[in-house]
């Protein structure tokens, strides 16, 4: 089992940035994958980016060149850096983690709101 709790969400008005983080309960090293997705109100969640055991980030159309997501300086910790950020981000921001798969999909965190206000 692996446990993920984010942090980081917030309110921020449209053009502004937040920087989601994901604490896993082991090392994300001895995972295939960790990810980001995101589900608005009425909507499927989605995937918004990933990042395989290579280290190469692959993102989601809509935030690609807005949001980087990176590893963090120690073992446990994926973050996800928002720019640009648009009334259309919002929503619950959910990491995962993926034991075998890739995007991930066998571990989640609680969520965490992301509300951009236009």
């Amino acid at each position: 089992q692996v446990q993920l709790v984010e942090s980081g969400g917030g309110l921020v008005q449209a053009g502004g940035s937040l920087r989601l983080s994901c604490a896993a309960s082991r090392s994300i090293f001895s995972l295939n994958a960790m990810g980001w997705y995101r589900q608005a109100p009425g909507k499927q969640r989605e995937l918004v980016a990933s990042i395989g055991r290579g280290g190469t980030a692959t993102y989601a159309d809509s935030v690609r060149g807005r949001f980087t997501m990176s590893r963090g300086n120690g073992q446990n910790t994926v973050n996800l850096q928002m720019n640009s950020l648009k009334p259309e981000d919002t929503g619950v921001y959910y990491c995962a983690a993926g034991k075998l798969t890739s995007p991930p999909r066998d571990y989640w965190g609680q969520g965490i709101q992301v509300t951009v206000s236009s």
